[in-house]
C-alpha cells in the first residue's frame, strides 16, 4: 500500500509507540478536564496561563480552543466541539487514527509513510487550512475574552496606572 512500508532499521518501532502513548496521554486528560463554558480556556485547568492573544488583543488565537473542543467530543458534546474549535474534532480525529495506525503497524511489521511526497502535500495543506481558519477567525472575531480573563486584564492595567495622589518618581 502507498502509505505503509516496512521497518528498516529497529529504532523505528518506537516512534509510533511514543506517538500513541502521547495520544493516551493527551486522550486522558481530556477526560479528565471540564470544558470551559466559555468556549476557550480549559488549558488553564492544567496550571498554563491565559492565550497571551486573548489577554492581549481580546481576539483568539489559531489554536484558541483547541483543547475545550477536544475536551468536549471526548465528553460526547460534538457540536460544542465544533463550536469551541471548528477543527478541533477532525484534527482529534486524525490524531486518533494516525495514532492507532500507528500502534498496529509496530504489531504487524509496517510503518506509516511520513516521508513521502504524498504525506507532506497532506501536512502541509493540514497547515494551511487550520492557520487560514485560525487568521480569518482572529480578524473576524473580537470580544472573545471570559469575564475571568476580562477580569485579569482589568487587574493588571489597574496595577499599572499610576496612583493620583502619589507623587511622582524622582
Amino acid at each position: 500500500m502507498p502509505w505503509r512500508k516496512p521497518f528498516e532499521q529497529p529504532g523505528q518501532r518506537i516512534a509510533p509507540v511514543i506517538w500513541f502513548v502521547v495520544w493516551a496521554g493527551i486522550t486522558g486528560v481530556g477526560v479528565a478536564l471540564q470544558p470551559d463554558p466559555h468556549g476557550h480556556g480549559t488549558h488553564q485547568q492544567l496550571g498554563l496561563m491565559p492565550c497571551p492573544s486573548v489577554l492581549a488583543f481580546n481576539r483568539p488565537c489559531p489554536g484558541c480552543g483547541l483543547t475545550t473542543s477536544w475536551t468536549r467530543l471526548l465528553h460526547g458534546d460534538l457540536a460544542g466541539a465544533f463550536a469551541a474549535h471548528a477543527l478541533g474534532p477532525i484534527a482529534y480525529l486524525l490524531f486518533t487514527v494516525s495514532a492507532w495506525l500507528g500502534l498496529v503497524g509496530v504489531l504487524r511489521g509496517f510503518r506509516l509513510d511520513s516521508d513521502s511526497p504524498h504525506f507532506n502535500r497532506l501536512v502541509t495543506v493540514a497547515a494551511t487550512v487550520f492557520f487560514i481558519y485560525g487568521l480569518t477567525r482572529m480578524a473576524l472575531v473580537n470580544d472573545y475574552r471570559s469575564p475571568r480573563e476580562r477580569i485579569l486584564v482589568q487587574t493588571a492595567w489597574q496595577a499599572v496606572q499610576p496612583k493620583p495622589d502619589a507623587a511622582p518618581p524622582k
